[in-house]
C-alpha cells in the first residue's frame, strides 16, 4: 500500500509544481506589460520589459519574453490595425502585448511522458499616452 500512496503523493507534487510555474509565467507576462504600458517610451524599452518579467518570476530559468505594439482606433478598439493607426473618426490607441513561455521539467523522468512541459502567459494593456 505504501508504494501506491507514495506514487500518488509524487503525482500530486508534480501537478502542484506545474500549476505553480504556470501561474509564475502568466504573472511574468502581466508584470512585463505593466512596466511597458506606463508610457510610449517604456513600451519600446524591450530590455526593461524583459527585466520586469524576469524579476517577477526568478525561479523560472527558461523564461522567454516577447513583446509587440498593437494599434487601434478609439471608435473600434477591438480591431487592431497597423502602427501607427490612421483613424478617420476617433484617435489612435496603442496597446502593448507581452507573451511569456517557459519549459517546465518534472522532478523525475516518467515513462511515456515528455521530458518537459510548456507553460505560456500572455497579457495586453493599453499604453498611457
Amino acid at each position: 500500500m505504501t508504494p501506491l500512496l507514495l506514487l500518488l503523493l509524487l503525482g500530486t507534487i508534480e501537478i502542484g509544481r506545474y500549476a505553480y510555474y504556470g501561474i509564475e509565467v502568466a504573472n511574468a507576462a502581466r508584470a512585463g506589460v505593466q512596466f511597458g504600458a506606463q508610457s510610449l517610451a517604456d513600451s519600446k524599452d524591450l530590455v526593461g520589459i524583459r527585466q520586469a518579467a524576469r524579476s517577477d518570476a526568478p525561479e523560472v530559468s527558461s523564461l522567454s519574453v516577447t513583446s509587440r505594439d498593437r494599434c487601434a482606433c478609439s471608435n473600434s478598439p477591438a480591431n487592431y490595425t497597423g502602427c501607427p493607426a490612421r483613424c478617420g473618426s476617433g484617435h489612435p490607441l496603442v496597446f502593448l502585448e507581452v507573451d511569456t513561455t517557459a519549459k517546465i521539467t518534472p522532478l523525475f523522468k516518467y515513462p511515456g511522458l515528455p521530458s518537459s512541459f510548456p507553460a505560456q502567459g500572455s497579457a495586453i494593456m493599453r499604453v498611457a499616452q
